[in-house]
């Protein structure tokens, strides 16, 4: 009876190798690769797969597992760095722990496959139409369920500079509706012989749409223009390149010291120049866990630093929650005067790394530490233009960066350190998720970072001015006053990712209540 049930779900290995070759292919349109237009007909390979399987929703379930397995293991193998490096796991281990996770992940392609297998039964090659609402709903099911969409398709399209117009209208995730979109039509173009004349002409109105959108997706950057009114501010970026281990007190005070140096190097080029604009000093998140509230003599030292320059000063900083005897994780501004200005509390913690979803909080420990939730989306002043904070993985969610601008944001401030994860692939990664705040929200992003990458992101998501990687270095940048207008993204959130929630409901909900239709293939 085994070896039946067996056969039932477990594809044929011709089949699994098309679901192997899609993952590979969809890997190299992503960092370190970025081959993005691959990502454009990656899924073509699945979709065949699945199409030879589709009499066996398992097996198409088995053919996603298999593709998302291995995407999710190929483009986030650098999580395996920090272990490995600063907790001495095996390297075995290692990677047998993170396998764990991305089968976990797979979980969600592994559904659109099965889905996707299921509307092919129903509905013949029309369920190629299907692909692109389904696809987009498991995204934004993995979202919602594990708070992490972490190198959705779309994201392979950050640094394309074409992605802007799509993004402003319905975030990241409708960029990875027409890139699915475009996998399906070409696969229905290249099969096109094999089907009937009467779906070829809705087929091929179909290729039409997505060819459209092509040159749309091409040449529509210029459709939106920047809308930014006066100067406002200055900015001096630091990239201090602070080392994730062997800090004593010595080597920290050395260090807290250089940055300093780097700042008043750039403010006295600033003097030369005559430029009257208020200025801020930003520090990134790092290994130097600063704790303003608690630490008098750090007080003193970035209040005078303040005073001596006439500048504002922006730092991460560990600060007390006054409801229970947890810290914030926090970005504090003290104001030119060297007083405490303006403090921000970060809203999403890292699952696991800041804090442990509730079910399990008291039986998983978090492996940075246990922070509170911050509440408030606090702006902080950069001269006359107001900005909303990103610390971090933070730079991850959407809806916080339209609520900045919804609140009267000008300009967004990411502040991250993704030293602990090394040279490696997560460094233009997190860059596309900032690429994609800006352009969604049509805000710039001054991303300031410890060892990389600092740039400045306009709002079309252009990254000026990037610092090399594990290098110090500083940037000097200008922030101006917005027109206050605002996108669609921004006014309405995720609004196409729920429509194509919607609609894929719609589609189970008829393949499954409605009789088998006849095969029209």
């Amino acid at each position: 009876m085994r070896a039946p049930r067996l056969r039932n779900i477990l594809p044929s290995w011709q089949n699994a190798l098309l679901a192997l070759l899609a993952a590979v292919v969809m890997i190299l349109a992503f960092p370190d690769f970025e081959f993005w237009f691959l990502a454009w007909f990656a899924l073509v390979p699945l979709m065949w797969a699945v199409e030879r399987e589709k009499e066996l929703t398992a097996r198409s379930f088995v053919l996603g597992w298999i593709f998302g397995t291995l995407f999710f293991f190929g483009t986030c193998w650098w999580l395996t760095f920090a272990p490995i490096t600063y907790a001495g796991f095996p390297p075995l281990l290692a990677y047998f722990l993170l396998f764990c996770v991305t089968v976990i992940a797979g979980l969600f392609p592994a559904l659109f496959a099965a889905m996707l297998a299921l509307m092919l039964r129903r509905f013949g090659s029309w369920g190629f139409l299907a692909a692109p609402f389904i696809w987009t709903a498991t995204e934004f099911a993995r979202y919602w369920i594990t708070g992490n969409n972490w190198n959705a398709i779309g994201y392979s399209q950050a640094f394309t500079k074409t992605a802007g117009p799509f993004a402003q209208l319905g975030g990241v995730l409708l960029v990875s509706f027409l890139c699915v979109m475009q996998s399906s039509a070409l696969y229905l173009l290249l099969t096109l012989k094999q089907r009937r004349v009467e779906t070829s002409i809705f087929q091929a109105l179909f290729i039409l749409f997505v060819i459209f959108a092509t040159v749309l997706f091409d040449f529509g950057s210029g459709l939106f223009g920047d809308r930014i009114g006066e100067r406002a501010g200055n900015i001096v970026a630091i990239q201090p390149n602070v080392p994730m281990s062997g800090l004593n007190s010595s080597k920290w005070e050395q260090l807290r010291s250089r940055q300093i140096e780097l700042a008043e190097a750039e403010l006295a080029k600033l003097r030369t120049t005559n430029n009257e604009l208020p200025t801020t000093v930003i520090l990134p998140e790092s290994p130097m866990n600063f704790m303003y509230n608690d630490d008098r003599e750090f007080q003193r030292f970035i209040g005078d630093f303040a005073r001596r320059n006439d500048v504002s000063v922006l730092f991460n900083s560990a600060e007390p929650d006054s409801s229970s005897d947890k810290y914030f994780n926090s970005a504090v501004l003290v104001g030119p005067d060297g007083k405490k200005a303006e403090q921000y509390d970060k809203i999403y913690l890292l699952p696991f790394g800041e804090a442990v979803p509730l079910p399990l909080q008291n039986i998983v420990p978090a492996f940075v530490g246990t922070f509170s939730y911050g509440s408030e989306y606090d702006l902080v002043p950069l001269g006359d233009a107001k900005a909303g904070i990103m610390i971090c993985f933070e730079s991850h969610f959407g809806e916080l960066s339209r609520e900045y601008v919804r609140n009267g944001a000008d300009a967004i401030i990411e502040m991250t350190n993704d030293g602990y994860l090394g040279p490696t692939p997560i460094l233009r990664q997190h860059l596309a998720n900032a690429v994609f705040r800006a352009v969604e929200t049509n805000r710039p992003v001054l991303r300031v970072t410890n060892v990389g990458i600092t740039a400045y992101i306009d709002e079309r998501g252009i990254v000026h001015d990037p610092l090399p990687a594990y290098q110090e270095g500083t940037r000097v940048w200008t922030v101006s006053k917005s027109d206050g207008s605002q996108t669609f993204y921004v006014k309405y959130g995720d609004w196409f990712a729920w429509l194509c929630t919607l609609i894929s409901i719609g589609l189970i909900a008829c393949a499954l209540f409605r009789r088998r239709t006849a095969n029209v293939d």
